[in-house]
Parts: structure tokens; C-alpha cells; sequence
């Protein structure tokens, strides 16, 4: 099988980037995939194909970019010129932009290639019933929040003209299928990045506890929070803690962090990474005492769960919407918080620190739950579902051009 991977891919900073570098990685083992045809963003430096293992040959057309108005027709010429035997989509609402046109176009690729009859798997990381518009940072206009519903509704059956969209979590296939009377919508879980055969060591690191959060932040992902609650350890105990902020902002929030820190330039051992590069994510997650989720609002399964899960670390996780959720499906465990109150979010992650038998058990079950479905496993259902759209599509011609008896 030849698969084309329409997707955001590193060195890109749009969004599931990393996402698509895990599964090219677990593809590209597929003895199925003859070849991977990257159909990404353009990038100012190469792209990471930094893979220990061999596989399969991959090809990189660059030929789109982001908020720009000629993705529907770039990526469908690359398509046309790369006959793929399949399509996988790696998407969300804002993959191909934050402005409106740009975005709703890049959403039309899936339909276009339905009209292509090519086999088409959109796979839709979250789905606009489950955002709060206001926390992701859309509009807290309600007036204007109807006019995003009505927008995405009409996106989201677009999108579903696709053979089959994928989600990451059950509740949405029944609330896409109760909302817009279909059937091709089936629940491939996000999965877990990297899966070590070995478990990982419980122990950390000698000197300050590491309190560690990843992400882009500024929308429903607030690290002001996080720094006032770690203030609040240190009031009231001897702990050593540095704060992590590992990440960048929002696309929405442009110059959010650089705020943050200014803010807080009086606070010590608060430290801002920046980008995380694909290589630097695994000593950043060995070396924390316990990762944070310090969010407001949830917009679908969480990649950073499944990470902080395989690396064997315990988590602190407000009790709202799709985190919730994703705990109770998958197994995962850790420690809640009201999201509305720093001293909730503080005792929280002093429950953890100050007491290791805890926070072990908490990261032997999260690593649990990660090696229920690595990555692996995850590319095969998606190999598996192709299969099946193939199977069907032939069985359909063969049906249409098979003659009539009378």
C-alpha cells in the first residue's frame, strides 16, 4: 500500500506535528506501507526522519501552508501527482489555519478525495460539540459562538463525507453518529508515543521535585495557576520545587509566555523551556516529579496523558470533560483538583510529592494504561480500516458492472 499522510510534520510548530512523526515512525514497520507519502507543511528546516529502525521509503511533498487560501488545490495536485492507494487525514478544526476561509478550505481535502473515490480515513483529533469556544480561544461572543456552531456543524459534515473519520474517544463517535445520522464513524484511540518493553524507573532525580506542564498555552491551558499553587507549597512546607513550563503558546495567544514570566519574574525556580524538540521529551518527562494539567477546558483525548503514562509519571488532572473521561475508558490515574481554585490545585500536587508510595502507584498504573495501546497497535487499526474501505470499493464496482439478469 502506498499511504499519503496529509498532516503537519516536524520542524513544523503547527499543531500534531509530533503526532504524525509517531505514526510515520510505527507505519513505516507496516510490511503492508511499500511507501509513505508525506504530504506536510512547508518548513524552513528538513524534516525529522530521525528513525533508528528501517522501513518502507518515504517521500516528503512539501505543498501547503499554514492560513494559506491555495491548500484545497495544492494538496489535491499533490495528490493527483502521487497516486496514493490511501489517505490518512491528521486533523482537527484549526489544522490548516486560525483564520476562517484557510481553515474551512484545507477541510474540504477529505471530500475531494472521496470524489477521487481514493480510499480516505479523516482522522478528527477533537469535534467542535465538545470545545468551549470561549476557553479555546475562538470568541466568548455568544452570538458569534452560534455563528462558529453553525459554521462547524457544516464542516463537520463535510469532513464526514470522508469513507471513514476516526476519533480518539467513544462519546464523540455517539455524538456524531446521534447529531448527523451516519454510520462511518469508528473510535481509534490516540495511542501511546513511545512504549519501553522494560518499566520505567519510578525513581527521580536528586534536587528540586520537578512540578512539570506541557503543551501551548494561553487559551483553556492557563500555567498561572500552576506557579501560584507551587507558591503555596513552599509557604507551607520545606519542599524544594522548580516549576516546568515545557512549551509555547497558544496560536491564538501570541506572546502569552513572555507574559507569564515577566509577571512572574519574582518567583524562583520557575523555568520556561520553550519548544521541546522531538529528541529532548523523553529526560524532560524522566526527570519530573509529577506532570500538571493545569487547564480550565477540555478539547479531546490528551497526547500528553498517554506520554506522561509511558513514562511511568504520576499526574494531576482537573475533574472536568474529556480528561475526566479519558481516565474512567483508559485506566489512568491521578490526582484531581477543582480548576477554579490554586489552593485545590496546590494540595493536589503536595498530596503526591509528599509521598512516594503514592506517587509510584499512581505511575506503575499510568504505565499501565499507556502499554494498552502503543503506537503499534494503533497503526495496524488503521491499516486494518483501509483494508475494509478497499474491500468495499471493490465490492461495489464489482456489483455496478456486473450485468443485469432480466
Amino acid at each position: 500500500m502506498k499511504l499519503a499522510i496529509v498532516t503537519a510534520y516536524p520542524p513544523s510548530k503547527v499543531t500534531l506535528n509530533e503526532y504524525a512523526f509517531h505514526l510515520v515512525k510505527h507505519f513505516r514497520q507496516k510490511e503492508e506501507v511499500t511507501e509513505i507519502v508525506l504530504l506536510t507543511d512547508r518548513t524552513q528546516g528538513e524534516k525529522n526522519l530521525s528513525f533508528v529502525e528501517n522501513g518502507c521509503k518515504i517521500t516528503i511533498k512539501e505543498c501547503w501552508s499554514f492560513n494559506s487560501y491555495g491548500t484545497l488545490f495544492s494538496v489535491s495536485k499533490a495528490i493527483k501527482k502521487t497516486q496514493p492507494d490511501a489517505v490518512l487525514f491528521n486533523l482537527q478544526f484549526m489544522k490548516f489555519g486560525d483564520k476562517k476561509i484557510p481553515a474551512t478550505l484545507g477541510l474540504l481535502l477529505p471530500l475531494v478525495c472521496k470524489l477521487k473515490k481514493i480510499p480516505t480515513i479523516a482522522l478528527l483529533h477533537n469535534i467542535l460539540e465538545e470545545v468551549d469556544l470561549g476557553s479555546a480561544g475562538f470568541t466568548s461572543n455568544k452570538i458569534l459562538q452560534k455563528g462558529y456552531n453553525f459554521i462547524g456543524s457544516m464542516i463537520t459534515r463535510l469532513i464526514l463525507q470522508a469513507d471513514v473519520v476516526a476519533v480518539t474517544m467513544q462519546k464523540y463517535v455517539t455524538i456524531l453518529e446521534e447529531k448527523y445520522k451516519v454510520s462511518n464513524v469508528q473510535c481509534i484511540p490516540h495511542g501511546t508515543f513511545e512504549v519501553s518493553k522494560e518499566a520505567p524507573e519510578y525513581t527521580i532525580p536528586e534536587g528540586p521535585l520537578q512540578i512539570m506542564t506541557f503543551g501551548k498555552f494561553g487559551t483553556y491551558k492557563k500555567v498561572e495557576p500552576l506557579i501560584e499553587a507551587v507558591e503555596l507549597i513552599r509557604q507551607t512546607s520545606n519542599l524544594d520545587v522548580e516549576v516546568v513550563i515545557a512549551g509555547t503558546d497558544n496560536p491564538n495567544v501570541p506572546g502569552y509566555l513572555a507574559s507569564v514570566e515577566k509577571k512572574y519574574k519574582h518567583v524562583n525556580q520557575v523555568r520556561f523551556t520553550g519548544y521541546v524538540e522531538e529528541e529532548e521529551v523523553p529526560s524532560l518527562f524522566k526527570d519530573s516529579a509529577v506532570v500538571v494539567f493545569p487547564y480550565t477546558a477540555t478539547t479531546g483525548s490528551s497526547g500528553v496523558l498517554h506520554q506522561a503514562g509511558s513514562y511511568g509519571k504520576a499526574v494531576v488532572l482537573p475533574d472536568l470533560g474529556d480528561l475526566a473521561l479519558l481516565i474512567k475508558d483508559e485506566g489512568y490515574q491521578g490526582a484531581f483538583f477543582n480548576p477554579e481554585s490554586v489552593q485545590s490545585l496546590a494540595t493536589a500536587i503536595k498530596k503526591i510529592i509528599t509521598n512516594d508510595s503514592y506517587r509510584i502507584a499512581l505511575g506503575e498504573s499510568n504505565y499501565k494504561a499507556s502499554i494498552a495501546f502503543p503506537m503499534e497497535r494503533i497503526t495496524d487499526m488503521y491499516l486494518d480500516t483501509f483494508k475494509t474501505i478497499i474491500q468495499r470499493k471493490k465490492h461495489i464496482n464489482t456489483t455496478n458492472e456486473a450485468p443485469s439478469i432480466i
